[in-house]
């Protein structure tokens, strides 16, 4: 199949971007220099207690007004689509605090209200604080849908040390799980499904290189969680230059929808991509594996996600129907056999014995 040559477009990026200690204190002055004096601020569940003392502070010291505020619980479209509406004229900017839930709850009111969105990650649990979708649920189901990037993310790096090591290692997994996403999409364009982007993959692959080459492979260490959000927060652009989710999502994606849908108690988005992303590695022969295997095993994350293993017939079972969660959507589960082959390799695979039980 022929593409139409598209000779340019015009793509966002984070006009603001900070990522250091102390950040939280620092966001009204943050928001003050770029004239954004009224906000509706969306916070995580448990953040205002954990965070409020010093946000609010910042805000008071350069008189930010909160017009509106509101503790995240639900993430139904309908529930985001009235509360975007039913916002002031006066507010502008729309800030998100917390998890995924509060910044995709943001995210989506803003692209709504074309406003600019200040994301304000708590944890470093996947790369959607900084992508141009968001995880939301439409008609009872959780579906991905278009958003914009964020006008300005701002990262406490202070925040993000003391978060559960459980997100550290789910971005970990996440950001990993490019390498297997980035072969789906290559063969997809090969096999004349896709688009293909060379910027895109080639940003996506860079940001796996601030991993592969980190000063240590120590989840607590500051030198890593800043590679890891470095990691993200470029995954996330890729996303914004290619137009499309393949440069972060693949064949493991879709068996991370496919367990949300059917387990009892999914995992963390990250441990269930990470695990996901190395079977598929596995699968498409890809030259990677062997060194994604060496690094998650330095890191720590196969002990990690060993400790609470993923249920076999549930894992199976998602393998089963991964290739239909997208239709037309070529990954490496759209091949003839795969099915068989991913079976085996969870009963052979040393590594994969301990993490599908």
């Amino acid at each position: 199949m022929k593409f139409p040559l598209i000779t340019s477009r015009q793509i966002n990026i984070p006009y603001l971007l900070k990522i250091g200690n102390g950040k939280i204190a620092k966001i009204g002055k943050y928001l003050v220099d770029k004239d954004m004096t009224k906000v509706a601020v969306f916070w995580g569940e448990g953040m205002p207690q954990l965070l409020g003392k010093n946000f609010y502070a910042g805000l008071n010291e350069h008189k930010i007004d909160i017009v509106y505020e509101q503790i995240v619980e639900d993430i139904a479209i309908e529930t985001i689509t009235s509360t975007a509406f039913g916002l002031s004229s006066s507010v502008k900017a729309i800030v998100g605090i917390g998890g995924g839930k509060a910044l995709d709850f943001a995210k989506y009111t803003a692209y709504l209200l074309r406003l600019p969105y200040i994301s304000v990650p708590s944890s470093t649990s996947n790369d959607g604080f900084c992508s141009p979708s968001s995880s939301l649920t439409v008609a009872g189901a959780r579906k991905t849908v278009k958003s914009s990037i964020p006008y300005g993310v701002v990262v406490d790096l202070d925040v993000i040390a003391s978060s559960p090591k459980a997100f550290i290692y789910s971005g970990v997994g996440d950001m990993f799980s490019k390498i297997s996403a980035l072969w789906d999409w290559k063969q997809a364009f090969l096999k004349g499904y896709e688009r293909y982007n060379d910027f895109a993959s080639m940003l996506s692959y860079n940001s796996l290189d601030l991993l592969y080459l980190r000063h240590s492979a120590d989840i607590n260490s500051p030198q890593f969680q800043r590679s890891l959000v470095n990691s993200l927060l470029y995954s996330g652009i890729a996303m914004e230059i290619a137009g499309t989710s393949r440069p972060a999502s693949g064949s493991e994606h879709l068996i991370s929808h496919a367990l949300d849908k059917i387990s009892e108690r999914p995992q963390l988005h990250g441990i269930q991509v990470g695990v996901a992303g190395y079977l598929c590695s596995i699968l498409q022969n890809n030259p990677a594996v062997s060194g994604l295997r060496e690094v998650l095993t330095q890191i720590g994350f196969f002990d990690f996600a060993a400790n609470n293993p993923l249920r076999k017939d549930e894992f199976v079972e998602a393998l089963r129907i991964a290739p239909t969660i997208k239709k037309d959507y070529y990954t490496i589960l759209s091949d003839k056999g795969s099915f068989e082959r991913a079976v085996q390799a969870i009963s052979e695979d040393s590594i994969l014995r301990r993490l599908i039980v």
